[in-house]
């Protein structure tokens, strides 16, 4: 069976009483005038996911992520609108899924296995398989009180993925834990997302939402802000974290279709910016490993005691491929003054893979741009790279080798 979630015009209020006697009237006299405020935290929520399809949702703490997972789960319950899921579900939405403390982690399989619709038999055929993918050895038969965190989260997830589900809802919880274990569950979910299962996540981690999904919601203060592509749902997200009073955050579509998020206060912008072939001239193909020069021009329209210019190079998911600037390169940029024109030349050879990258540009003060945002421009230059002298190789980046081979004689 192929899974599906329908939320329509979701929404979820509390009440705020102004003092405890308020709260009692209001029991003891149903139908007098109400006694409280509504106090909604999410409001007009409507999205679909298809069989096999993959949203991520994204948003600040305080967006009303978690929240909206509840009531998609039925954890919680919708003050109004409604949810519909259809197939097997698997959800992590808290670390340890209810884990009793001092039973044993294999005791907790066979109790978190029953939640989620395994049977008992079903449950202790897959304990070798839960037990492998976990790898937390002895600990199985331990109770789960002496647990780290990370231990935790491995158990909860090896037993929910345990059977491949229809419908799979992952919460910050894989956020704990080492890197090989986050590797391996994404994985995992890969390939459950080949096989045909939905999936909804919700994580701040951009290669996560970029990699696996392919459509993106951005929540804000309980309400659906933006819906798109990973990429400019997560270029928007990170526009949003630098958004400071004074700052401006727009978006724009380009002749090609892509959606460009721009933001800052715009005291110094981005005048022009082009890739530079070895004969010095601009072009939008490339070789693989050719020798390139990123030229960018800057206006500053404001005195500036500090300049950061920094460029990130992007594959065709929005992946980072490679990111420095100025402040890293011990190239300081001072006493700038307005009206100026900067030229800044930046120069490499154009290791990567064949495809199409983009390039982000920054203008800020210090190391990054959480601090003055002046600008902040995602895909300010697409260009090509073509493999046009090269033996063939995979991925993003060309990383030619050397081979040495040592034949010994036969024995």
């Amino acid at each position: 069976m192929n899974g599906s979630i329908r939320v329509t015009q979701l929404g979820k209020a509390y009440r705020r009483y102004p003092h405890h006697r308020a709260r009692l009237l209001e029991w003891l006299l149903p139908k007098g005038k109400p006694r409280h405020q509504l106090i909604w935290v999410l409001k007009d929520i409507s999205f679909n996911v298809a069989p096999g399809q993959a949203l991520g949702i994204i948003g600040i703490n305080g967006a009303g992520k978690s929240t909206l997972l509840k009531l998609i789960t039925g954890t919680a319950a919708p003050t109004v609108g409604s949810v519909s899921i259809s197939g097997r579900v698997a959800a992590m939405l808290e670390l340890g899924m209810g884990f009793h403390p001092d039973f044993t982690g294999r005791q907790n399989c066979f109790m978190a296995g029953q939640l989620l619709g395994l049977g008992v038999e079903e449950i202790a055929t897959l304990m070798p398989q839960i037990e492998a993918f976990a790898e937390i050895g002895e600990y199985i038969d331990q109770p789960v009180r002496v647990y780290s965190s990370g231990m935790q989260m491995r158990l909860a997830f090896s037993v929910a993925t345990a059977r491949r589900p229809d419908v799979l809802i992952v919460d910050e919880a894989l956020s704990v834990g080492d890197a090989y274990f986050q590797h391996k569950s994404f994985e995992r979910i890969r390939e459950f997302r080949a096989l045909g299962t939905t999936l909804l996540i919700v994580s701040h981690d951009k290669g996560a939402i970029q990699s696996v999904c392919d459509r993106a919601i951005l929540l804000d203060r309980g309400r659906v802000s933006k819906e798109g592509t990973p990429e400019e749902i997560m270029d928007l997200y990170n526009a949003m974290l630098a958004e400071r009073e004074g700052e401006s955050v727009r978006q724009q579509t380009l002749d090609n279709g892509k959606v460009q998020t721009i933001s800052g206060t715009g005291q110094a912008t981005v005048h022009a910016i082009a890739l530079l072939n070895e004969r010095d001239e601009p072009a939008e193909v490339h070789g693989v490993g050719t020798a390139v020069t990123l030229r960018i021009t800057v206006d500053v329209h404001a005195d500036l005691p500090e300049l950061t210019l920094g460029y990130r190079i992007k594959d065709r998911l929005g992946q980072n491929i490679f990111g420095t600037n100025t402040f890293h390169k011990l190239k300081p940029l001072t006493g700038l003054r307005a009206g100026q024109r900067l030229t800044v030349r930046c120069r490499f050879p154009l290791n990567l893979g064949p495809g199409s990258y983009s390039v982000a540009t920054a203008l800020h003060s210090n190391d990054n741009h959480l601090g003055d945002n002046y600008e902040w421009r995602d895909l300010a230059l697409v260009f090509e790279v073509m493999n046009l002298k090269h033996s063939y190789f995979e991925g993003s980046t060309w990383l030619d080798p050397l081979i040495d081979i040592d034949a010994e004689a036969s024995i």
